[in-house]
């Protein structure tokens, strides 16, 4: 690593837009370092770092301060920051680590502060001190101020992974969606440069050796950054197999979503054990304890969370939520519980010999919780009343308690810049719809969506067995896509078709010959059009196919290069259709389920059990079986998985081996000449990617349209939430939380 030059510098802090005086003399050369407290409130404030370079051009960068008066970084975007004590390290996030001479670089926090909050002293930038101090005389408001623009994303690390293909390996990467789109990349295999990309993120290393390991390095303004972390090898060929420590004989691996839980740029995968005696909401009988569990991709456990004998197991109940709510870098975990509920710390939620099942099996008496739990330790963070609550049982729409249960979630930025958790109850009457947020270690309720509130009964019996979550009408604010219906990123109603609750909706930019995004969707209603596509702005239906009972399955995506635009296709539908409704394939695929990008191409490929096909009229084509994995929840015959998870920007997919002991990884291991920014850092294709595991699980879609023809991606709006060190409370509001010897509460 090349190092700044030695020099003095001379320090500017600000308040909002004035200048403090400055108490050092100006430096002549080497580095210069701009502090601005930029706001400030009743214990935090906000801070802007400006580096500047006035030496040799730098690949990555380090800069170090000691705080005065006992101040704490608290969140912090577009660098990694530490802190020990009073000693603060921020270091650059990957993306950013390249400072030509003369150019500057900038990073940002929040921190707290006790009763001053002097200028810290003694910058140094990679180790070589820049000097000067001055004294902010900042502004004040009433809480914190939102520095970063864009969306809080994670900050993630390149992915690199090696597939084998053929005689070599296929080497791919993420291009983030902090980085320009013609970013040059380095390839080195065991330190030695093999290949310069340009016209994509990955490369065919042709006779390279199963055991190889790779590199790959950043070229910004001519300038190499730092070398990625080494690749991950798929050390099964074509995939990579996760080991998982099963509850028991009794259970299978069931759904499975990911988040940087630690905030290494890593995923980890959070998986949820179903037991064989598990339910439909329609079929009575006591069922046996859920089981949420972390790993990391080497196998090591993080935590376990036993949801109890008053939460019941299946399709309905649970829907997990994992995504960094707080913005400190680290991804949390929400789902509903109840009391005996144990955290990952082994501590119970409520009443740990309360039991609520009646008769039948079912749970409809006793509390209900929410809690957010914190997604590296297990630990339960806030518990608060679910809401909806249930209320009256018959309410719903029946009196036994199936319509009573029935669960969605999901995650949106409702204020277009943080992300909210969503959490909902029933569809196909009465439908309730909270949002809330978690902040400060807390969840505080944002809204609630209630389709008996005035105004709003023709909303009842709208919803689907899931959700989606965009921007529909662009003002730049997520809405909820509920089945037939949507509602506004500020909880109230936006449009409604009328056309009633269905098994499966897809949301996405689906003919992108039109402004807007679309929505296709597939209705049970005998009465109501089998299938119909409508704008997803103002819910105008655009075309229908004729009413044919009750249409189960329906998907709309690319995958055909015949025709622009997605193809849409349904169980109950004759062919394939454009984004006209006119027939253009009279043989529809031989799969109605999930989608995936899989090929060299841009057109997505066909999902269905434990294999991927390739659409064509006159037949699908396998492009892989895997083997020694089950699909699962049952006819739906879904992964656990399907996300652009490693590598670039096409998506893998997770299966549990047949005996459970594994999540096996499968990667594609086709080169492309397509270059896209890794689908994690679209936010829409992201909150999809958190509510895949709700109820029927559906594939995602990004917000902008992929497929032959498309058009170049713009640039995602975006900051990355660096993780800090940060002490956050372990509970908040809700009922008691107490250690359980041994970590366990009987069933």
């Amino acid at each position: 690593m090349r190092r700044l030059l030695a020099a003095s510098a001379a320090f500017l802090a600000t308040a909002g837009v004035t200048a403090a005086a400055v108490h050092g003399a100006a430096a002549a050369s080497g580095c210069r370092v701009t502090y601005t407290v930029t706001n400030e409130w009743q214990g935090g404030f906000g801070a802007s770092v400006d580096v500047t370079n006035l030496g040799d051009p730098v690949s990555n960068w380090v800069v170090t301060w000691t705080f005065a008066s006992g101040q704490a970084v608290t969140q912090a975007w577009n660098a990694t920051v530490t802190q020990s004590g009073l000693s603060v390290r921020a270091a650059d996030a990957g993306y950013n680590g390249s400072i030509a001479t003369g150019g500057t670089v900038s990073f940002g926090f929040n921190g707290s502060f006790a009763s001053s909050n002097p200028v810290p002293a003694d910058f140094a930038v990679n180790g070589v001190a820049c000097g000067g101090v001055v004294t902010p005389s900042p502004s004040t408001s009433t809480s914190p101020p939102s520095s970063p623009t864009g969306r809080q994303m994670e900050r993630l690390d390149r992915g690199l992974i090696s597939v084998r293909s053929g005689n070599g390996n296929l080497v791919s990467w993420r291009l983030l969606g902090t980085e320009a789109l013609d970013t040059a990349f380095n390839l080195y295999r065991a330190g030695t440069r093999i290949a310069t990309v340009t016209d994509s993120t990955n490369y065919l290393d042709a006779g390279g050796a199963a055991d190889a390991s790779y590199t790959v390095r950043a070229v910004a303004g001519g300038v190499e950054q730092a070398a990625s972390p080494a690749s991950l090898r798929f050390t099964g060929g074509g995939y990579l197999d996760v080991p998982i420590q099963s509850p028991g004989s009794i259970y299978s691996a069931n759904d499975a979503s990911v988040g940087d839980l630690d905030g290494d740029g890593q995923y980890e995968i959070v998986l949820k054990w179903d037991p064989n005696d598990s339910k439909d909401n329609s079929q009575s009988g006591v069922t046996s304890n859920v089981y949420v569990d972390a790993y990391r991709l080497t196998g090591q456990r993080l935590w376990r969370i036993n949801l109890g004998r008053n939460i019941r197991a299946g399709a309905h109940y649970t829907q997990f939520q994992v995504f960094d709510y707080d913005g400190d870098g680290k991804a949390e975990v929400a789902m509903k519980t109840a009391d005996a509920t144990v955290d990952g710390t082994g501590r119970v939620i409520g009443n740990a010999s309360a039991g609520y099942r009646n008769s039948s099996g079912y749970v409809l008496s006793g509390p209900e919780y929410l809690t957010m739990f914190n997604g590296q330790t297990g630990a339960a963070m806030s518990t608060v009343d679910y809401d909806p609550p249930r209320g009256t049982v018959s309410s719903w729409g029946d009196s036994y308690g199936n319509r009573v249960d029935r669960f969605l979630a999901g995650t949106a930025y409702l204020d277009g810049q943080h992300p909210s958790l969503i959490m909902a109850r029933g569809y196909y009457t009465r439908s309730v719809i909270a949002a809330w947020d978690f902040r400060g270690g807390a969840l505080t309720k944002r809204w609630v969506f209630d389709s008996n509130a005035s105004g709003n009964s023709a909303y009842a019996g709208q919803g689907d067995h899931q959700l989606a979550v965009a921007d529909v009408d662009g003002d730049g604010k997520d809405e909820i896509v509920y089945g037939a219906m949507a509602v506004d990123d500020n909880g109230t109603r936006l449009w409604n078709t009328g056309n009633g609750h269905g098994d499966a909706l897809h949301v996405g930019d689906l003919d992108p010959s039109r402004p807007g995004l679309e929505e296709f969707k597939v209705d049970e209603d005998g009465s109501k059009p089998s299938s119909w596509m409508a704008d997803a702005r103002t819910g105008q239906v655009l075309w229908t196919t004729p009413p044919n009972g009750d249409n189960g399955r329906g998907v709309s995506d690319d995958i055909w290069a015949g025709s622009p635009g997605a193809e849409s296709w349904s169980a109950a539908a004759d062919g394939l259709r454009d984004p006209h409704g006119t027939v253009v394939a009279t043989r529809k695929p031989g799969s109605t389920n999930f989608v995936v990008w899989w090929d060299g191409d841009t057109t997505r490929e066909l999902l269905d059990g434990t294999h991927i096909d390739k659409y064509g009229t006159s037949g699908d084509t396998r492009l892989l079986t895997a083997s020694g994995v089950h699909a699962n929840n049952g006819t739906k015959s879904t992964p656990s998985l399907s996300a652009d998870l490693l590598g670039d920007w096409r998506e893998e997919v997770i299966w549990p081996t047949t005996d459970n002991t594994a999540l096996r990884i499968y990667s594609t291991p086709t080169p492309t000449t397509t270059r896209l920014y890794t689908l994690m850092h679209d936010s829409q294709y992201r909150t999809a990617i958190a509510w895949q595991n709700t109820a029927y699980n559906q594939p995602p879609h990004p917000s902008y349209f992929i497929g032959t023809g498309m058009s170049t991606p713009r640039k995602p709006a975006i900051y990355v939430a660096s993780a800090s060190l940060t002490l956050r409370a372990s509970g908040s509001g809700g009922p008691a939380v107490a250690p359980v010897a041994g970590g366990t509460v009987p069933g």
